[in-house]
């Protein structure tokens, strides 16, 4: 599950960059099952746009893998940090 180890350690160097943002943002939206803006995705650079399409690969072959539920706390975190 490389995806979500890169995606982990790119919304934990800095929360508040957009491409963290939108990464946290699609990690949340899939976990919770709620719809989430395609069009956020095009926002990202090509390489973190890739990463998106990774980080929808490996969530849909194991939904239980731990590496996700650590992401998924720091997507949190980072989505909180938006809000405050």
């Amino acid at each position: 599950m490389i995806a979500l180890k890169k995606a982990r350690k790119l919304i934990q160097a800095d929360p508040e960059t957009p491409s963290a943002k939108v990464l946290s943002a699609l990690v949340i939206a899939l976990e919770s099952n709620q719809a989430f803006p395609l069009n956020q995705l095009y926002t990202l650079s090509y390489p973190q746009f890739e990463l998106a399409l990774e980080i929808l690969a490996e969530w849909r072959l194991d939904r239980y893998y731990s590496s996700k539920g650590r992401l998924l706390d720091l997507s949190v975190h980072a989505a909180e940090l938006q809000t405050a």
